[in-house]
Formats: C-alpha cells, sequence, structure tokens
C-alpha cells in the first residue's frame, strides 16, 4: 500500500513540476510603451518600431532611442522590415515593389525599385549574407537574388517546374550558408545559395515565423513553438496569460518579444521575456 502511494505521489510531483516548468520558462525582463504598430529585433536585440506617423524607430537593447528615419511615407506604407543585418537595415514597400536601404543610424543610403528588373508582385524580401537581396518573384515563380543597384545577379529555375508547387512565401531568411523560403502552406523550404533544394520542412499555418541563430520560431493560436534545425527536435509552449490577446511576435535565440495593445488604447506595449 505504501509503495503504491508512494508511486502515485511521485508521478503527482513530476507532473507537478512539469507544469511549473512550463509556467516559468518565460520571464518578463521589461517593457516598451509607446505608438507602436508594428516591430521586428535584430541579432543584437535592438527593436525597430513602426509608428502610425509611419515613422521608424530604433532602440538598443537598453530600451534607449538611438535612431529614427522620418521619411516612410515617400514610398507608401512599409510592409516588411529586415534587420538581419544590424548595420544595414531594409525597408521594403510592396505596393511599388520598392526597397529602401538605411544604415544602422537609419539614414537612406539607397533604394531600389524592382520593377526596373520586371519584377512586379513580391510579397517577400529577405537579406543574403553577403549584403544582396533575396527576392521571390511570384510572376515568375522564381527566388532571384539582386545586388544594391538592382541588378540580377542570380535566380532559380521556376518553382512550379522544379517542385511541382507554385509557391507564395511570407518570409525569407539567410542564415548559416542556408535560404529559407516559408509559405505558410507548403511549409519551409531550404535551398543552398546555388538554388539547390535541401529540404523541405513540414511547418505550415505558423504565424510569426523567424529563423534566429539554430532555430525556427513562429506561433499559432495560443501556442509558441522553437524547431531546433539540426535535430529536428520542436519545443511548444503555451503562451503567458499577459500575451494571450498579443497582436505580433518576435523572437531572439533568448527572448520573446510580444506587442499588445493597451487598455486604454492609446498606447501599445512591447513585453520582453528571457527563454529559459
Amino acid at each position: 500500500m505504501n509503495k503504491r502511494l508512494n508511486i502515485a505521489m511521485l508521478f503527482f510531483l513530476l507532473s507537478f513540476c512539469a507544469r511549473a516548468q512550463q509556467d516559468t520558462i518565460f520571464r518578463l525582463e521589461r517593457t516598451v510603451k509607446g505608438d507602436i504598430i508594428d516591430f521586428t529585433v535584430d541579432n543584437l536585440d535592438n527593436i525597430y518600431i513602426l509608428t502610425s506617423r509611419n515613422q521608424v524607430k530604433k532602440f538598443n537593447a537598453n530600451g534607449d532611442s538611438v535612431a529614427v528615419y522620418n521619411d516612410v511615407k515617400k514610398n507608401g506604407q512599409a510592409t516588411l522590415i529586415d534587420v538581419s543585418n544590424p548595420l544595414k537595415v531594409l525597408l521594403y514597400y510592396r505596393d511599388f515593389a520598392t526597397v529602401v536601404m538605411l544604415d544602422r543610424f537609419l539614414n537612406a543610403v539607397n533604394s531600389i525599385d524592382l520593377r526596373k528588373q520586371n519584377i512586379f508582385q513580391a510579397k517577400a524580401i529577405g537579406q543574403s549574407y553577403d549584403n544582396k537581396i533575396w527576392v521571390y518573384d511570384e510572376l515568375e515563380n522564381k527566388l532571384k537574388k539582386v545586388d544594391e543597384d538592382g541588378k540580377l545577379l542570380q535566380e532559380t529555375p521556376d518553382f512550379r517546374l522544379l517542385l511541382g508547387v507554385a509557391l507564395s512565401p511570407l518570409k525569407i531568411f539567410d542564415e548559416n550558408r542556408y535560404v529559407y523560403v516559408y509559405d505558410s502552406i507548403q511549409g519551409v523550404y531550404v535551398f543552398d545559395y546555388f538554388g539547390g533544394l535541401k529540404n523541405n520542412i513540414m511547418i505550415d499555418h505558423w504565424q510569426n515565423f523567424k529563423v534566429a541563430g539554430k532555430y525556427i520560431f513562429g506561433s499559432r493560436s495560443d501556442t509558441l513553438f522553437r524547431y531546433e534545425i539540426s535535430t529536428f527536435r520542436v519545443d511548444e509552449w503555451k503562451m503567458p496569460a499577459a500575451i494571450l490577446k498579443s497582436k505580433a511576435f518576435n523572437f531572439s535565440s533568448t527572448r520573446l518579444y510580444a506587442l499588445r495593445k493597451e487598455k486604454d488604447g492609446n498606447e501599445s506595449s512591447i513585453l520582453i521575456y528571457s527563454i529559459r
């Protein structure tokens, strides 16, 4: 009888510990408040905020404002901010197929009109390891690479012939010698720098998709995901109650960032959690 009781107690304690670890894996570090409609984070934990006035503001890891870009409305509404390289920030304006390059102080350095390369429809762009730009041309169904002047450097064959499907990528990441192309229905297609298909990771219907270091992060409903690329291990966590209704998430290798609308409706907050 005592032996059974001890075993039952052991299972209870193990279950309790598992729940406790689930609850305490996220630790709130700090909060950034302000006029925020979207944001992203680089690998140095700098935060880039897009405001309702179409400004881009940069905050360092300590929360100090360090730069502002005010000329956002020139090309309409920015639809993507790529900060893969903190020294070279890309703003993408999908409606005008235009990429604006900023330096680390958010000064405009150059702009590229992709339409001059006959790229008229592209939801996703991404910075390459050599500071060029990956673009997925949805009309031609090709992954293309262009330089700082918009000149076409290379392109893949038509993906309809290569893969048997037409992709509609939402995100492109260049990480650790591979290019990750994410289609929320078809999954993640992984290519080498010559356009050779290396893998198809069946991750679908994830929101807030991001490749950072050795992980792929994302969310769906009330669950956060972390996929370890080398081991195929997937960690799943229920979101902390405070961020269940967040508008957007972002990730670094050690932190979770959640954009939440405040109750008074005038401000939003970015809640920053460490991931243990």
